[in-house]
């Protein structure tokens, strides 16, 4: 009934709706041609449930930090710190839960801290190094290539420090699941089955369809609606298939893992900041012009040091997520991670200059990366090939972003 009252006349042909929107669209066509190269060239392991799952919790922690990322980037910043800065968590988190102080030797904390006493240090502890970062990006004008790449050294360093050069572990075990639990089948429909995860992912489907048919309908009270039938109801396809069918396939090994949880919630937070708040709209034209949006009253300065100060905590609890998965805080935690999160960002369409990008296509770059990252090992891809393939689709990325910003 919807669709019937679209007006044709007014609308674009499904060719030149996708043209002008080609940018927003070949994100996610890549991201399913790459899907079913490595499904095929791994001979069918890649969509294995348990191999599913692996992919998630691998690149749990990246699709976290990304988002923080994404909001430093669109602002026209960048932070080198970040792989440190979760290593450094990772490892007070570490000294706290188990007591131990290995850069005393065998001096012992005379109290451990629970696992959520822990957690919320930690975070605090990430949003504070955040905030003295973007303290001096924002309020003294230093770069933030320069500061966070101080930020890398000085965290890397009271990293080796903490640990004392040394793997601290294990963790307890409310801590570890975190990364390694799953949400318990209320149902109890079979074994080898979660039902409740199935569930979930219909619910999560209907409610994004539902979404899109009501804004829909108020675009076309308005005379707004260009996206042609024939688009919006293969998209909405499209995104029931991939919900249902994602949740059948996890549910065929253990269901929901714990941090898709943590990460599907921040991915639905992030997405209302950015697309239905002031703060977001700021963002935006913060990294767009920032004279302007100076001139227009709103204060930068504060801005920017609060986005750094969301990246601290993000980056907090992604060094908290990568130790939970390993049950053990390592000296090399963290190392070269923030490759992996700025390329997410850049591959996912963040412009270099500032002013654009999108939640859900960081999380699609991260993904990418992921679905890279487990197709090429699971080939047995030399790890300098797999350097020099991922460097060269972040190129790609880049190009086409500054192909298509010159074009128009």
């Amino acid at each position: 009934m919807i669709m019937s009252t679209t007006s044709t006349a007014e609308s674009p042909s499904i060719w030149q709706f996708v043209k002008a929107n080609l940018r927003d669209y070949v994100l996610l066509i890549a991201l399913i041609a790459i899907m079913i190269f490595f499904e095929f060239a791994t001979n069918h392991v890649l969509f294995k449930p348990v191999n599913l799952t692996n992919i998630i919790l691998q690149n749990s922690y990246i699709i976290v930090m990304a988002l923080g990322m994404l909001l430093i980037i669109i602002a026209g910043h960048i932070d080198l710190s970040v792989g440190s800065v979760s290593g450094f968590i990772g490892g007070v988190a570490a000294l706290l839960m188990t007591g131990t102080m290995p850069f005393f030797k065998d001096d012992v904390l005379p109290f451990k801290f629970d696992s959520f006493s822990a957690s919320v240090v930690c975070i605090i502890l990430g949003a504070a190094i955040g905030a003295v970062q973007g303290y001096f990006v924002a309020y003294h004008k230093i770069p933030a290539f320069i500061v966070t790449l101080a930020g890398m050294l000085i965290f890397r360093g009271l990293q080796l420090q903490v640990l004392g050069g040394a793997s601290v572990g294990p963790f307890p075990t409310t801590f570890q699941g975190l990364s390694n639990g799953y949400l318990p089948d209320v149902f109890a429909y079979g074994e080898g089955f979660n039902l409740l995860c199935v569930v979930i992912g219909v619910l999560i489907a209907a409610a994004m369809i539902f979404s899109n048919i009501r804004n829909r309908r108020a675009q076309m009270a308005h005379g707004l609606a260009e996206e042609p039938n024939a688009i919006f109801a293969g998209r909405n396809g499209l995104i029931a298939v991939a919900f249902i069918g994602f949740a059948w396939l996890m549910a065929e090994y253990k269901g929901l893992p714990n941090v898709l949880i943590v990460m599907g919630v921040l991915i639905a937070l992030f997405i209302f900041i950015t697309t239905r708040t002031t703060f977001g709209r700021r963002i935006y034209a913060l990294g767009g012009n920032e004279k302007a949006t100076r001139l227009s009253g709103i204060n930068t300065e504060r801005l920017t040091f609060y986005i750094f100060t969301i990246m601290g905590a993000l980056a907090a609890l992604g060094g908290m997520i990568y130790a939970a998965r390993l049950n053990v805080a390592t000296p090399k935690a963290g190392q070269g991670l923030e490759l992996d999160v700025i390329a997410a960002c850049f591959i996912g369409g963040a412009a270099v200059t500032g002013g654009v990008g999108k939640v859900t296509g960081a999380v699609i770059g991260a993904f990418i990366i992921g679905v890279m990252n487990n197709g090429m090992s699971i080939l047995g891809i030399d790890i300098g090939w797999q350097f020099v393939i991922k460097g060269a689709v972040l190129m790609l990325a880049v190009f086409l972003d500054v192909y298509y910003k010159n074009k128009r």
